[in-house]
């Protein structure tokens, strides 16, 4: 669409997604990510670490679902997607902006990781598994994939500062 800024970001999730939907039903997964730049020190001989740039993501809809269902807190993810400035007023009376991302993919990063797909089947959403990201076994691994049944929330929850329909 013209005159959006598309952005690509990778970054580990910092909070679990959480899963709401919107007066009309609309499901939408919101979530934080904290990409933190990583540069060489020469003087010291070691990689350093930069100041974390930490993002709102929401995935709208079917994608919603789908990371609701198959991203955890840790998970290393690559997202694709619009990025969106939000102006708002604090309590104090003064303006306040932030910025998110308003996703058109989510997907693993494999670059220390690895991940099994199942594909959904369509059915208003349910789907027959997610992906597992593993560490390699030889570092001991974790496994991210949902426990338990997160659709057994209240279907009409909606997000405080979300509309019927995404911004797009």
């Amino acid at each position: 669409m013209a005159g959006e800024t598309v952005i690509t970001v990778t970054g580990n999730v910092v909070a679990d997604p959480e899963l709401r939907f919107t007066p009309s039903g609309a499901p939408v997964a919101n979530f934080r990510i904290a990409s933190t730049p990583r540069h060489f020190d020469r003087e010291a001989n070691e990689w350093k670490d930069g100041e974390p740039l930490f993002l709102g993501v929401s995935a709208w809809r079917q994608l919603g679902e789908n990371v609701a269902e198959s991203i955890q807190k840790g998970a290393r993810v690559v997202i694709v997607g619009r990025l969106v400035q939000r102006q708002y007023e604090k309590t104090d009376g003064s303006k306040g902006s932030s910025y998110e991302i308003t996703a058109d993919e989510v997907a693993p990063s494999l670059k220390n990781a690895t991940a099994v797909v199942t594909k959904t089947t369509g059915n208003g959403g349910q789907q027959q598994g997610g992906y597992s990201q593993q560490q390699p076994p030889q570092q001991g691994g974790w496994n991210s994939q949902q426990q338990g049944d997160q659709w057994a929330t209240n279907g009409q929850q909606q997000r405080r500062g979300y509309s019927d329909e995404p911004p797009f």
